[in-house]
């Protein structure tokens, strides 16, 4: 959530501070702004709404001159969303201005003992703290670095700031605690982002700060100081991946992209960890006798990767046998989990930055756990805190609902669970052997998912119910699993009500809800299941609803003497299924949204990286 940009250079700055910010949409934001540094001081433009408000209001950049700026775009914490709340935030004497991606935690605080100083306020933010607390050591000591330096040793929470002061023209100080930001290098200017597609138009090499980092910099030079204050060396990495890999290439919409991204994305992911027939994770070792050490496996994660994690235990806990627990980032912290050297806590996180699960991260360590991350972006904040590291290589992912991030996180699962379980002797080498060739053809197999036929079958399905009120999403067993992220798509891009149950859950309540018109999707994938997952469909259905069945290619003729409408899928080792019975409730998401005349990029009140709790 929120988006960042800062540019010193040759160039006029606005222009390439809206680009920049345009590529950060995806992001979440409700509101935008810049500060540009000119000859006369600072030129402040913000706008409440849609990135497209602020560009009509400076004419695409040309009404604010300077090579020098600050960009934002707003996700609201502090304050509704308004002109005045928007960033920049300038300081009481109108001296420094401000940008900032997270939240302060100790905003009223510090807002009460400026405001006893004789500080005044003019918006709600906790983001106006910060730049009167910047100003006001700057009007004691007159010195730009110290006057950040001092605010920041007093500031409680998560911040990327990016920071203008009117009497330093050209240079501009970055500071980062517990929110992402990168630094750019380019040939006679320099950048600050968010993230790299921000900036992958201008510079490919980079380097992420640390927590504590601090940038200083104009167009021709940098220094990086550490907590401490300490200058530092700051690797330069180099982004591979190319701007069109984060543009919509002809797709309607990004998030219709990177469905279809999903079987190059899963080569990518899987390939380079199969070698003559074996999962080969590099740099992770995971012995028989340290597993066997374990008394529990916690997967700790939110939102579309808590529901991996779900999907994880069934299969860690059948292939490994070693006690397996989901759970929400978010709760972990509070509910005094029972962690301790004898666990092994895997975070799962797309953006590798997701606030609550970086503190679950940081109290599963200082609570003496082995951590290893399951990232997409390398260099973020989970993958350097955590102890060990697996990358999926799903490439940008831009849509807020995830979908690609989403099935290369399950094809991780999926290795590193044939790496275990290998190192345990827990699986036979015949059902491993056909783990691994069902790996190998994963890929084209969703492939064959994405179908010209199953697409129509989706979008008739999506045409006919997108005008219910609720949904219901019923399977059993790793079909439940994955019954939570196909709601949660529902909800997410077209707004509409959704829940997911256990199928054998419904009689025990949630059955009271269904009546006629009732929407409801059920996964039939599992063979031994398929009766009793049919019966359930039978009991929704004498109630009303209307039953979408997705199911195996084969069971596809037994579903449609039960179900309204049915999409086959092809048979593939049941661990691996999840992934194939996924594709139709992407589809099923996005058409239903388009039906609905939804966002499907942008959904309403979403940000694709949360970094406050």
């Amino acid at each position: 959530m929120c988006g960042i940009v800062g540019y010193a250079g040759h160039h006029q700055a606005a222009p390439l501070l809206l680009d920049g910010l345009s590529k950060l949409e995806y992001r979440g934001y409700d509101s935008a702004g810049l500060c540009v540094q000119g000859e006369n001081g600072f030129q402040v433009a913000k706008a409440k709404g849609r990135l497209q408000v602020l560009r009509e209001q400076v004419h695409d950049g040309q009404d604010l001159i300077g090579t020098v700026g600050i960009g934002h775009t707003r996700w609201a914490t502090h304050g509704a969303p308004s002109d005045v709340n928007s960033h920049p935030q300038v300081s009481d004497s109108g001296r420094i201005a401000v940008v900032h991606n997270g939240i302060i935690e100790n905003d009223a605080a510090l807002r009460a003992d400026l405001l006893a100083k004789g500080v005044s306020f003019h918006s709600e933010t906790d983001t106006e703290a910060v730049a009167n607390l910047i100003g006001w050591y700057y009007e004691q000591c007159g010195d730009f670095v110290a006057s950040v330096r001092q605010a920041v040793k007093r500031i409680r929470g998560s911040y990327a700031l990016g920071i203008l002061c009117e009497d330093n023209p050209g240079t501009i100080i970055a500071v980062k605690q517990d929110s992402p930001l990168i630094f750019g290098f380019g040939k006679g200017e320099n950048f600050i982002a968010s993230d790299v597609p921000a900036i992958l138009k201008y510079t490919q090499t980079v380097a992420y700060l640390d927590d504590g980092d601090m940038a200083i910099f104009n167009n021709e030079y940098v220094t990086f100081l550490n907590a401490a204050g300490e200058p530092v060396a700051k690797q330069r990495e180099t982004i591979t991946w190319e701007l069109a890999a984060a543009e919509r290439g002809g797709y309607d919409h990004f998030m219709l992209k990177e469905i279809y991204e999903q079987p190059k994305a899963l080569r990518a992911t899987i390939s380079p960890r199969l070698m003559g027939g074996r999962v080969v994770l590099d740099g992770l070792e995971l012995s028989k006798e340290y597993l066997q050490s374990l008394k529990k496996i916690y997967l700790v994660a939110c939102g579309s990767a808590y529901y991996v994690s779900v999907v994880a235990k069934y299969t860690i806990e059948k292939a490994c046998r070693i006690p397996t627990e989901a759970m929400m980032a978010s709760e972990f912290r509070y509910c005094d989990p029972v962690v301790n050297e004898h666990n092994l806590v895997i975070i799962i996180s797309q953006s590798g930055e997701t606030a609550d699960t970086l503190a679950a991260l940081r109290e599963a360590k200082r609570r003496g756990a082995r951590t290893l991350a399951i990232v997409n972006v390398v260099g973020s904040a989970i993958a350097k805190t955590a102890d060990d590291v697996i990358y999926t290589w799903a490439g940008p992912e831009i849509a807020v609902a995830t979908t690609k991030a989403f099935t290369t996180q399950l094809a991780v699962v999926y290795l590193l669970t044939l790496a275990m379980a290998e190192a345990l002797g827990t699986m036979s080498q015949e059902d491993y052997t056909q783990v691994i060739q069902g790996l190998e053809k994963l890929p084209e197999q969703v492939e064959s998912v994405l179908c010209e036929e199953n697409v129509k079958k989706i979008d008739y399905v999506a045409k006919r119910y997108c005008d219910h009120h609720d949904a219901f999403y019923i399977g059993r067993n790793l079909d439940s699993a994955i019954c939570l992220e196909g709601s949660l798509k529902l909800k997410e891009v077209a707004y509409l009500h959704s829940e997911a149950y256990p199928a054998g859950e419904l009689k025990h309540g949630p059955i009271s809800l269904i009546e006629d018109g009732t929407l409801v999707v059920c996964l039939a994938t599992i063979r031994e299941l398929f009766e009793k997952t049919t019966s359930n469909i039978k009991e929704v259905k004498a109630r009303g609803a209307d039953v979408v069945c997705i199911t195996l290619e084969e069971l596809e003729g037994p579903a449609e003497q039960v179900a309204d409408s049915t999409i086959g899928i092809p048979a593939i080792h049941p661990m691996l299924q999840p992934t194939l019975a996924l594709i139709p409730l992407q589809l099923l998401a996005y058409d239903v949204a388009l039906n609905r005349g939804c966002d499907v990029d942008k959904p309403r009140n979403l940000a694709k990286s949360v970094t406050v709790e």
